[in-house]
């Protein structure tokens, strides 16, 4: 679990496969000191008095329901989302929102060079340096804050399950490790927030207690059931590096 005037992003996709989202373990011992205070429980709220960051909007689908997975060729996966005016469209690369242009049959979307023609189940997406078939073949609901009261961003991974969730009001982590048997909530710090970019790295507000969590902008898919998010996380803690999937949580 990745600009010329009017070239984006998207342009080196078409050249470029996915990359998967799927859950490792990097080498490296272990926090000892970690782990016994996890085991002590000693992992409970600090007291905040900051407010939580504004995240990139490329987390987020704004009035968009539904995240579509795309599976395109030449071999790229992509995912969208249609939002009122716009069509918003993650690769591995990061993200691009195109407005709403005029067609005959469908929906068409185009920002410079960069278009994506809708009919029905299959698109076509163009750009300078080529053209790419494109066949919906997941879906997946967006989540709402009605889902997920509290919370802003929203992130999953496998082997070993794993969740977490940032407070929208206060910069706080929930962490859920190891199937559920270890729940951990600490303060945090960004360390980067680069909203062109769609990036962001927050690490622990605690010493005794650390971690580091990256977020990047990019068409991601859970490794077990293929469904698309809009966002490619990476979770370095005890040790271990986990990687998923989230999803920015809009109001």
């Amino acid at each position: 679990m990745c600009r010329p005037a009017v070239v984006s992003p998207l342009l080196v996709v078409m050249l470029s496969g996915l990359v998967g989202c799927a859950t490792t373990s990097a080498p490296g011992p272990a926090s000892e000191q970690t782990d016994r205070a996890e085991r002590r429980g000693s992992f409970t709220d600090a007291p905040v008095e900051q407010k939580a960051p504004l995240l990139p909007s490329a987390y987020f689908v704004g009035d968009g329901a539904t995240f579509v997975g795309w599976r395109c060729s030449p071999s790229q996966d992509m995912v969208s989302a249609t939002q009122e005016d716009s069509f918003r469209l993650w690769t591995t690369h990061g993200a691009e929102q195109l407005p709403q242009a005029v067609v005959d049959q469908g929906e068409r979307y185009q920002r410079g060079e960069l278009s994506a023609h809708i009919i029905g189940e299959r698109a076509v997406i163009k750009s300078s340096r080529g053209r790419l078939e494109c066949e919906a073949r997941t879906r997946r609901d967006s989540l709402r804050r009605s889902d997920k009261p509290g919370v802003m961003f929203l992130a999953r991974g496998n082997e070993p399950g794993w969740h977490l969730e940032l407070a929208n009001d206060v910069p706080r982590i929930d962490m859920s490790l190891d199937y559920g048997e270890r729940e951990v909530s600490l303060p945090y710090r960004v360390t980067t927030l680069d909203n062109g970019a769609g990036r962001v790295i927050l690490e622990s507000g605690r010493a005794d207690a650390p971690f580091e969590l990256r977020i990047e902008a990019g068409a991601c898919f859970d490794d077990m059931a293929g469904t698309p998010w809009p966002a490619q996380v990476t979770l370095n803690v005890n040790g271990r590096q986990l990687q998923g999937c989230g999803q920015g949580i809009a109001p």
